[in-house]
């Protein structure tokens, strides 16, 4: 073969590589994220009109381990797309109401902490994976607090709680919309994630998706942004 016709065919094959990964990891990520804010719109508009949307804190989906964790509309799930090379590490749950009035439960029985600084935001350790026995797992919990970083969290737990044993169901406080700015709140919702242990005891960084558990086997719902397929993700009988 002549070497530019080599050349062209090498060019065109890197070309189409990397079309499919940008289409792959980029658009096709962004486009069900697109497709899902302009659902949240619809919901947070008009929550009422779409009671068959809600999960309900405390309710459990068929067979699967945990309860579900607030109530709401699951707007963004695992896996979602909202910059280039960032994937969402959990879910994001809009009740629909203010901040300070829809509650949040611990979805299974675990060792709850808040650190000192923490104003918005608990993890739970779970010693035993009820999905994988021998591994340990931790549910973390966040924007609990007003955009001035005025907690909603449970008086039960205060800064520096460590290792408080709670039971599935129990209150861990209210959905907010603190994200560190008090001039850019995020919508009111509770931001869950299932973590990954660090093999030491601790939990790893939720902030990267690596370090996450896909959530849908733990809840019973399809909330894997990647085989979601753009359906609301509740619990069908």
């Amino acid at each position: 073969m002549d070497k530019r016709w080599l050349l062209a065919v090498i060019l065109l094959g890197i070309l189409a590589g990397a079309g499919y990964y940008l289409y792959r990891n980029v658009y096709f990520p962004r486009t069900r994220t697109f497709w899902r804010s302009a659902r949240l719109g619809e919901w947070l508009g008009h929550p009422d009109a779409h009671p068959d949307w809600m999960i309900h804190a405390g309710t459990r989906c068929g067979d699967a381990p945990f309860v579900m964790p607030t109530d709401g509309y699951i707007g963004f799930l695992w896996g979602d797309s909202f910059q280039i090379g960032k994937l969402h590490q959990g879910l994001d749950i809009f009740g629909g109401t203010g901040i300070g009035k829809t509650p949040v439960v611990a979805a299974y029985p675990g060792y709850l902490t808040r650190l000192p600084t923490w104003k918005s935001a608990v993890i739970l350790r779970i010693p035993e994976d009820p999905l994988q026995p021998g591994r340990q797992i931790w549910l973390y919990y966040t924007h609990m607090a007003d955009p001035n970083g005025d907690s909603f969290i449970s008086s039960a737990f205060p800064p520096g709680t460590s290792e408080k044993y709670v039971e599935a169901g129990t209150l861990l406080g209210y959905q907010g919309d603190y994200t560190g700015d008090p001039d850019s709140p995020t919508g009111v919702h509770l931001h869950f994630s299932v973590d990954m242990d660090d093999g030491r005891g601790g939990f790893r960084n939720e902030l990267d998706i690596r370090n996450t558990l896909d959530p849908s086997p733990y809840l019973g719902l399809p909330v894997n942004a990647a085989t979601n397929g753009n359906v609301t993700p509740v619990c069908n009988p």
